[in-house]
């Protein structure tokens, strides 16, 4: 048949449009099927479960404008803060209309903290180095040491520690009292302008951080102090908007400027008279609770000794003491394993303490480290500290999440201590997206120029969540903290009124910015 005739062209144009028809509907199936994956991808994130009420639809809206604004325009300079070292990161951060509405947000609850990594460090270079009888000593390795007493300290051994000198005339000799104070302040945090540079890898950021506490823990473990950092400490969380703090604590003894010391039961019951005088004050805070701990670099008979004082002060301080947890570097301390005779004392005399452990701290796969991570769920871990490497454990991570065992993620930590660089990389950012169980939290912000929570809050919202993250994800890590606390189930159903109280308030406010 000629297609030169009437009935050649109607064959023509009938093959041409089948052949429309039929890539129109694989058009239309491939957008479907793109528009499901997108679909199930929303719903399979953390929060992606939530169904948001109108006004916080309209909040969301006013948020993710703001976001995808500042996001696009990262794009472009390639100038984009979780990318960036906190230290260098933190002036631009500070200026994101994000970072402010984050700031405001009802956060709830900080899980993965240490006791004297809390408060800014500016508060005891001002405050308390000005006190009377604070004096100092310098070490053969030039650290510096510090200790209240009158008329002064016993002499130190001089291959410890150089003679005390008062620091009140000290401060009258130097030249520059301010340059002296920020001289003080370097030796009490991390921060500095090339992080890069003056921490070339792990083992020496970690000997600085380890530094550091050995550095403050004359000025903080002296008893006036003491107090007044625990309620300054709740302070400056609470007008970050957290209300309930779990510290991990040494519960190392406590000192009076007269030499006498307080031991571990002294340490929790002070822990327990600022909370309720701070509660008083700040009638929705809800309160602290200690995990003690000990360091992992410890032998075994050691940790034996701390899980069984763990267990005797839980039994003294049940509404106070929350369980037990190893800290330190993992990498450059005993594994869980290492220590399993002792951690399995509780098991075998069938008495309950809950274990908070540090696990998958490192870059390392396969190492008996790395595997702290197994034997962190073998031993029932109510939370895993970090989680870093969990990725890497497929079994660990299904099991996990089964058994809503949540991480405890901090980025600006896992950053500064050189475990992620860009924290769009961070491991957590696949678990994020999988709606695995997981916090947010500090860890130590003081020691990284960081307060309260709103830092890492910022980091996880727009790094480790990308531009797929939203309210639902801020409103499920806020509940998330409430839900995964050590509270008991009353406990948690009040914390989360008075939370929601307060949510509501700040989704006006936010819906209210988008009018």
């Amino acid at each position: 048949m000629s297609l030169g005739c009437p009935s050649g062209r109607r064959a023509l144009l009938h093959l041409l449009l089948a052949v429309a028809v039929s890539f129109f509907g694989l058009a239309l199936s491939m957008d479907k099927t793109r528009e499901q994956l997108v679909t199930e991808e929303k719903m399979m994130r953390l929060g992606g479960q939530l169904v948001l009420q109108k006004q916080e639809e309209t909040a969301n809206e006013h948020l993710m404008m703001l976001k995808k604004a500042e996001m696009l325009q990262a794009m472009k300079s390639e100038v984009f803060p979780p990318s960036m070292h906190f230290f260098q990161a933190k002036h631009l951060m500070e200026k994101s209309r994000v970072f402010d509405i984050i700031k405001k947000m009802p956060k709830g609850a900080a899980l993965h903290l240490h006791d004297f990594g809390i408060l800014s460090m500016d508060w005891l270079v001002k405050n308390v180095t000005y006190r009377p009888h604070c004096h100092f000593c310098i070490t053969p390795k030039g650290t510096l040491q510090f200790r209240f007493a009158h008329p002064t300290p016993p002499s130190p051994e001089p291959e410890k520690c150089s003679k005390w000198i008062l620091l009140e005339n000290h401060r009258k000799h130097v030249r520059n009292v301010t340059e002296f104070d920020s001289s003080l302040l370097e030796a009490f945090t991390l921060t500095t302008e090339n992080p890069e540079v003056v921490y070339a890898n792990q083992a020496m950021v970690w000997s600085k951080f380890e530094t550091i506490f050995f550095t403050i823990s004359g000025l903080v473990r002296y008893a006036p102090v003491f107090r007044d950092y625990i309620f300054q400490g709740l302070e400056e969380f609470y007008n970050d908007n957290v209300l309930y703090l779990e510290l991990r604590a040494m519960l190392y003894p406590v000192y009076e400027l007269n030499g006498e010391t307080h031991d571990r039961e002294w340490s929790l019951r002070t822990y327990k008279e600022v909370a309720q005088t701070f509660v008083r004050t700040h009638p929705e805070f809800i309160g602290i609770k200690i995990i003690y701990s000990d360091h992992r670099s410890k032998d075994v008979s050691l940790i034996k000794e701390s899980v069984q004082a763990a267990m005797r002060l839980r039994s003294q301080f049940p509404t106070m003491v929350a369980g037990f947890d190893l800290v330190g570097r993992e990498d450059a301390g005993h594994s869980l394993w290492h220590h399993r005779e002792a951690l399995m004392i509780p098991a075998t005399l069938g008495v309950k303490l809950p274990y908070f452990f540090h696990a998958g701290e490192t870059d390392w796969q396969g190492t008996s480290i790395d595997k702290n991570l197994l034997d962190a769920m073998v031993l029932n871990s109510t939370r895993i500290g970090h989680g870093f490497a969990l990725s890497k454990h497929p079994a660990v991570r299904a099991s996990s999440q089964e058994k809503h065992i949540p991480i405890e993620v901090c980025p600006i930590s896992n950053q500064v201590l050189k475990l992620v660089s860009d924290l769009r990389d961070h491991p957590a950012a696949a678990l994020m997206a999988t709606g695995h169980p997981m916090v947010i939290s500090s860890d130590d912000p003081a020691i990284f120029g960081a307060k309260g929570l709103s830092h890492d809050f910022y980091e996880a919202f727009m790094g480790i969540g990308g531009m797929m993250a939203d309210l639902r994800t801020l409103k499920q890590l806020a509940m998330n903290s409430i839900k995964y606390s050590a509270l008991s189930d009353a406990e948690k159903e009040a914390f989360m009124k008075t939370w929601e109280k307060r949510w509501d308030a700040f989704i006006a406010n936010l819906a209210q910015g988008q009018k």
